[in-house]
C-alpha cells in the first residue's frame, strides 16, 4: 500500500491507483501505476472488482478496476511523478482493518478478499 496526500493534506493509505491515460486500458493503467507508485512491476493475473461512483455535486462518474497482479521484477522505489507518495509498506490484514484509508469505503473489500484468500490457500496446504 501506499501513503499519500497533497503537502498540505493528512495522509492517508490506498493501494497503488490513478487516473487511466488515453487510450490506455484499465490493465495497463494499472500495471503502470503500481510501477510509478511503488517501482514494482507487475502482471495482471485476474480481475476482481469494479466500483463505480458518481459525484453528483461534481457531475462527475468514476469507475475504478481492481486486479489481482503479481509482482515479477523491480523492488519497492520512489517513482512518484505527482510527489504525492510518502511511504509504501506491505499491510497485514490486522493493520488493515485501521488503517486511515484514502477510500474507506474499500475496506470491508480489502478485508473479505484478503480472508478468502488465505483461506482458499490454506485448504491447498
Amino acid at each position: 500500500m501506499v501513503l499519500q496526500g497533497k503537502p498540505e493534506e493528512e495522509k492517508t493509505w490506498s493501494i497503488p491507483s490513478g487516473g487511466k491515460e488515453l487510450d490506455e486500458t484499465f490493465e495497463e493503467c494499472c500495471i503502470r501505476e503500481i510501477r510509478e507508485e511503488t517501482g514494482y512491476t507487475t502482471e495482471i493475473e485476474e480481475k476482481i472488482k469494479v466500483k463505480r461512483m458518481t459525484h453528483e455535486h461534481l457531475n462527475l462518474h468514476v469507475e475504478a478496476h481492481y486486479f489481482l497482479v503479481k509482482i515479477v521484477g523491480g523492488e519497492i522505489n520512489f517513482q512518484d511523478p505527482d510527489k504525492l507518495i510518502y511511504d509504501i509498506s506491505w499491510k497485514t490484514l490486522d493493520e488493515i482493518k485501521d488503517l486511515e484509508l484514502t477510500f474507506p469505503e474499500d475496506r470491508g473489500f480489502l478485508i473479505t478478499y484478503i480472508t478468502n484468500e488465505i483461506q482458499s490457500k490454506s485448504l491447498f496446504d
